[in-house]
């Protein structure tokens, strides 16, 4: 006689009695499914163990990951964006702004800092997706004059990590004026010397993809990285065709036409930095 059955049929359980797992324990992936321990996802780089899918990442994880012994200092941490044209849509601008900074504790969505990579100095300019889409504002660009001022100033490298929805349409003609700005920055930099890397994550797009992040003496980006102008269903609509090239607006893709150098697994990127600026440093 069997020791354990079912008197009735159905699941007896109550709600409020059922056992959930805590949250931040599992991580599901957004490209395979595949589930993995949150520990095991940092310990890997927040990279899929099944298909290497790479997740997105902060500007503070970045500058964890580049930088020797995960040690910087921030730069330019107070310049804060202002509503100059009273822009409003479904609410205020300053109001996107206060509640994007609660909810990210970021001032905005680029973050500059400098230290060293292989004992080479460096600075980076790391953009946030998580904060209004990592959109490019007049504090983007302003950060990233003074960045490059910096570097002009402190004989250094520079390198900008890409990560955006594009141009932030709450500032209009105010962050289209950005890509001119910053490309005519870069071109300072150049006529100092120094190197200009350009890395390029998922998402990179609009008025970001079409001034400074292929402006590089290297444009690279990791797999699987999604670059373009526009996006794919804009493409897709405009063009009127009813399916796109299987990898399409992809690292992949892109490295095949020329567009990007190379492309470097998250776990390689610090040595490969490394080499570039190592290289540089004996021109």
């Amino acid at each position: 006689m069997s020791w354990f059955k079912r008197d009735n049929k159905g699941i007896t359980t109550s709600t409020r009695e059922k056992k959930e797992a805590p949250e931040g324990i599992w991580h599901q992936c957004g490209k395979c499914q595949h589930r993995v321990t949150v520990k095991d996802l940092r310990e890997n780089l927040y990279v899929c163990p099944s298909c290497k899918h790479h997740e997105r990442l902060g500007s503070g994880a970045y500058f964890e990951l580049f930088f020797d012994d995960g040690k910087y200092k921030e730069l330019f941490e107070n310049i804060a964006a202002v509503d100059s044209i009273n822009f409003v849509d479904l609410k205020p601008y300053p109001e996107r702004l206060e509640a994007a900074r609660k909810k990210t504790g970021l001032v905005d969505a680029l973050s500059v800092a400098k230290g060293k990579v292989h004992k080479n100095d460096l600075v980076i300019a790391a953009m946030d997706f998580s904060f209004i889409g990592g959109s490019m504002g007049a504090v983007t660009g302003e950060k990233i004059a003074k960045a490059i001022d910096y570097c002009i100033k402190h004989n250094c490298a520079f390198m900008i990590i890409s990560k955006s929805g594009g141009a932030r349409m709450m500032e209009s003609a105010f962050s289209l004026m950005q890509m001119a700005k910053v490309s005519a920055k870069l071109t300072q930099l150049a006529d100092a010397r120094l190197p200009y890397l350009s890395f390029m994550t998922d998402p990179t797009t609009g008025g970001v993809t079409a001034s400074f992040a292929m402006l590089g003496d290297f444009n690279f980006s990791e797999p699987g990285a999604l670059i373009g102008f526009a996006g794919p269903r804009i493409v897709k609509e405009t063009i009127k065709v009813k399916e796109l090239p299987e990898g399409f607006q992809r690292a992949e893709s892109l490295l095949h036409n020329g567009f990007l150098d190379f492309i470097v697994e998250r776990k390689n990127l610090k040595d490969k930095v490394g080499d570039i600026l190592t290289l540089f440093k004996k021109i």
